[in-house]
């Protein structure tokens, strides 16, 4: 069972990941331990997961909502919805498929990024700031 934040728990200095849905529910499901992007990341440790406010609109993120018998608009979106650890990065390969939930073919060319302990909150959170990039401090202004 995964473990769920109050609000006394926020870290402000913690930075968040964009993720879309249904990638960011698969994640905190422990069914996606691979996030897949074109670049890779030294970040490591716990990070927020932030949803992105528009759903992944690709076929096979169709595929994967089927698949594991998720309810798309049932989904939150433009909130914090809890944390996980980013444990290694590596580049991706075709045996990746199934750890990523996005199909080999999607998978030549990107970054692996190795996700660990998935922790839903309790109620997603709003966000004081909103995303500026892939990277975001959620509950202060951006260092400069």
């Amino acid at each position: 069972m995964k473990e769920s934040f109050s609000m006394e728990k926020i870290d402000r200095d913690r930075i968040a990941l964009g993720v879309k849905q249904p990638w960011a529910e698969l994640i905190l499901q422990g069914s996606k331990t691979l996030e897949i992007r074109s670049r890779p990341t030294n970040i490591r440790g716990r990070i927020y997961l932030y949803t992105s406010k528009k759903s992944a609109q690709e076929d096979f993120a169709w595929q994967a909502i089927k698949s594991h018998q998720l309810e798309i608009e049932s989904l939150p979106t433009g909130l914090l919805v809890g944390s996980v650890e980013i444990i290694g990065c590596r580049k991706a390969t075709a045996q990746d498929e199934q750890a990523s939930c996005v199909p080999s073919n999607i998978l030549s060319g990107c970054y692996a990024w190795e996700l660990g302990q998935p922790q839903r909150f309790q109620e997603p959170l709003p966000v004081r700031f909103l995303p500026y990039g892939v990277w975001f401090y959620p509950f202060k202004r951006r260092e400069k």
